[in-house]
Order: C-alpha cells, then structure tokens, then sequence
C-alpha cells in the first residue's frame, strides 16, 4: 500500500478494474458505504452536512448521505451543480437519494456538528470560487470538524498545492491508493487522518500501470540494508571521509557522530590542525587528518580505503570548498553534498552537475540551498524529480515533507517526520547518516530513503525538547525498531 498514485493513474485503475469486470457504479457504491462506516466508527450521530459537487466526488456523497440516513443519522444534503448534468454513476446515486436536495451555500455548515466535503475530488484543476469557496471557508471558520472524500476540497492531488482555499478535515477518506497531495504540503494538512479505504480495485492493475511514487516506508529498502555480520570488521563496514570547516566546525561533528552511530566502521574528519583537538576531545573514536588547502585534499583522497566523502557541512563558501567538491567527484567515490558544498556552486551550477553526473551521489538541499541550484518552479515533487534528472544523480529535497528523487524518475515523499525536526543541525546529521549508509554498501537512493526515516523515527522517540546533538545517541533505537520490522517479515 506504498505506492502513490497520480490523478492520472488513478483514473486508470478505475478503467482497469471495470475492464475487468467490476461496474464503475458498483465501485462508487461501495466508496460511499466505505466513507459512511468509517464516519460511524469516528462519530456519534449527530446533525451531519453532505456538501456534493458536480463530479464523482459528489456521487460519493450521495451514497454517503443514503448510507447515513439509512443508519438513522439527521442528514441534510447541499449540491453545487444540476443533477442533469451530473456524470452517468453520479446521476445514479443522486436518484437513490431520497431526501431533500438544498443547493450549496455556508448555511451547511452553520447548521451541521459534522460535515462530509464531498464537493471536488483530487483531480481539481482551478481555483475554488463562488458558493463552494464560501462554504468551504465557513468550515475553517466554524471549528465544525470536517470528513474530506478523497481530498480536501481545494487540494490538488498531484501536488499538494491549495487551489483558492481548503478546509482542514479531521479525516479524509480515500480509495485503493493515497495520491501525492495527501502527503506534500500544505495539502498534508489539511488532511487530517488519511484512511485508504480497499473499494475492491485489484492490486494487479498496478501492474499496467507502473507507478513511480511512492510513500518512504522500509518495505521498499530494507532489503538492501546492511547488518553487522560476524565476519565483518571495522574496514568491511566502510571508512567514510568528511570535510570539516573552522568556522561552523558543530555541522561536521554532527555528521560524523550520526555516522558512526549508523554504522560506519571508520569516519575521519579533514580538518585544519587547529581544530583537531575539538573533535576527538568528544568523540575519542573519530580519526581525524589536518588539512588547509585542495592540494592537502587531493593528497587525503590517494587513500582508496575511504569509500565515501560528505562535504558541506560547516565546509564555508569558499574557493577551497569548490576545488574539494570537483576533487571528491573526480575520485569516484560515493558522495553526500550538503549546505556549503551546494551553495558554493551557485553562480555556475552546471559546472557541479557535469562532475557529479552519473555518481553514486546524494544532494541534500532545503529549500533555500535548492534554489540556488536549480531554477524550477511548480510544486515539490516535480521540482525535485526535474533536478534528479538534469544533474543525474539522488537529490533530497528536505521539509517536513521531503521528497527523494532518482534520476530514473522515481521518487519518495517521507511521512514519518515529527515538527522536532525543525531546529539547527538536524541536516547535517542527516547528511552523516546518508553518508554512514553509502560507505556501508546500501546504494545511493535507498540509503537517501533510508536515512530520512531513520532520523524521523529517531526523531520521533526522543519526542519534545529535541536538539540535534540529540538525534545521534537515538539512532540505535531506531535501528531495534528497523530490524524488529525487518525480522517479522
């Protein structure tokens, strides 16, 4: 149940499971009596407004408005449109509805303690407007709490972005498979609880389809995780190379101790002589070798037991960091880029994307570092799958919602983040992380996957009050956690 669907493909495995036997009006039908149970398990009855639009999604709530009616629910329906020109197995539900029919309108909303927004499905293409922007906006204003159908009302699916406006649902109720929206931002929020609810659409039509999105879940790169084995040793477990900086020399600390924790058999810090007391004063076990120049780099790099560089964090943006950068992409080895190492290549990011072209590498910008890089616009998701392809390597874009997009045009939205992420140096901890993993084996995408759930759930345990210096010491709880999961499958 990982895999994300596009309104597109959405709407071809609805033509696939009717062409394989089952009637579009029985899959509506059994929609609407999925939603009403899931309505009924939530709630007492109480007061309820079906708002219905033109579309399918109105057809949707039809059955839901006869479903709790039937279930002895006070219902009251409110349509946006004319039924005659409802679609064939929306105008069907409509039929079955026996009760009063009131045209949209916020009063809905002032006399309902539940509402059903089964107005416009994920496939919304323009901005809310009119009687349904009114009503939807009462919504947000009332506190009433609110069942979306599919999507919020105003969410676009493909995307997540809001189109006019959106109310915030306490449930959102979907069929066979999520759709992107349900996990980008802002539509994320607006979402509320997301149950996918199975209307009898078989699995095998994703065969046809193919999808390339998906949910960032173990299931999907577990098996290409690397356990310590018996016979392994510190130089089995790969020996990782980070470039630390004088200035914000805390990035590169952090780096290397979520690395080690990873799993990492060796990390060593390039640092200058100055500053190499600072790092083995905490961490006795971190090797570290003085560095000042690309030159002293280069040198660092003739040793090929170092399988794996990160540079970036707290690097500075500097002509050295640029050399290092061409350097550690010349050698061939797997390669982290963060912060630092992105933006330094600002004014001439095609000079980076040649370097890096091909590699075993992961970018891992934020927002702000991304768009320096890259000069895309839209939403999130394209963004990122635009940017895998034109530099031919893993970018990782990060938020709350962060997308990891492969060159071949698959991608991976995380779901498991906590808020807590939101503070100072939890990227580089990330980076080191991602870089702990490509040392270790695991390939370029699916230690960036790997990575940015095993820092959330880490994230997530430790709970409120969590700074970075924090995550590294909760990664071994969330490695238990990955290997119970891994063992009972």
């Amino acid at each position: 149940m990982h895999e994300l669907l596009t309104i597109r493909e959405m709407y071809a495995a609805d033509e696939a499971a009717v062409e394989g036997g089952i009637a579009s009006h029985t899959l509506m039908e059994i929609a609407g009596r999925a939603a009403a149970d899931q309505i009924r398990a939530r709630w007492a009855s109480r007061p309820v407004s079906i708002l219905c639009g033109p579309g399918n999604n109105g057809g949707d709530g039809f059955v839901i408005a006869r479903h709790l009616d039937e279930a002895g629910w006070p219902v009251s329906l409110y349509f946006a449109g004319d039924k005659e020109n409802l679609p064939h197995d929306a105008a069907l539900q409509a039929e079955r509805w026996q009760g009063a029919i009131e045209p949209l309108s916020p009063k809905a909303v002032d006399r309902a303690e539940l509402v059903v927004d089964a107005l416009f499905g994920a496939g919304l293409t323009r901005p809310l407007e009119g009687a349904a922007l009114a009503t939807i906006n009462r919504i947000s204003e009332s506190g009433v709490p609110c069942v979306a159908i599919d999507v919020p009302s105003g969410v676009q699916g493909d995307t997540g972005l809001v189109l006019g406006g959106a109310a915030y649902a306490e449930l959102t109720v979907t069929f066979f498979r999520r759709k992107p929206g349900h996990l980008l931002m802002p539509g994320s929020a607006h979402c509320g609880s997301v149950v996918t609810a199975d209307i009898g659409i078989p699995d095998t039509v994703l065969d046809g389809i193919a999808p390339q999105l998906s949910a960032n879940h173990p299931d999907l790169w577990q098996d290409q995780f690397v356990w310590p084995e018996f016979h392994h040793h510190k130089y089995t477990r790969g020996h990782g190379l980070i470039v630390g900086g004088s200035e914000m020399s805390g990035a590169a600390r952090l780096a290397s101790m979520a690395a080690r924790r990873i799993g990492a058999g060796l990390i060593t810090v390039a640092v200058p002589p100055k500053l190499q007391h600072l790092y083995t004063a905490e961490q006795p076990g971190l090797l570290t070798l003085p560095f000042q120049t690309s030159d002293d780099f280069n040198a660092i790099l003739k040793d090929n037991r170092k399988s794996g560089i990160l540079v970036g964090p707290g690097s500075g943006i500097n002509q050295t960091t640029h050399d290092i950068v061409l350097a550690a992409a010349k050698v061939g080895r797997r390669i982290v880029l963060d912060a630092d190492a992105l933006t330094v290549f600002q004014e001439n990011p095609d000079e980076l994307f040649r370097a890096i072209t091909g590699s075993e590498c992961v970018l891992t910008p934020h927002e702000g570092e991304f768009s320096r890089l890259f000069r895309f616009t839209g939403d999130k998701l394209t963004r990122a799958r635009k940017a895998a392809e034109l530099c031919g390597v893993v970018v990782l874009l990060k938020g709350s919602d962060t997308v990891i997009a492969s060159p071949d045009g698959r991608a991976f939205i995380n779901e498991n983040a906590p808020p807590t992420l939101s503070t100072a140096g939890t990227g580089d901890v990330l980076a080191g992380t991602i870089l702990g993993l490509l040392v270790q084996g695991m390939p370029a995408l699916e230690a960036a996957c790997a990575g940015v759930w095993l820092n959330a759930k880490a994230a997530a345990t430790f709970g409120y009050g969590l700074i970075a210096e924090d995550l590294p010491g909760q990664l071994p709880r969330a490695l238990h956690g990955l290997r119970q999961l891994t063992d009972s499958k």
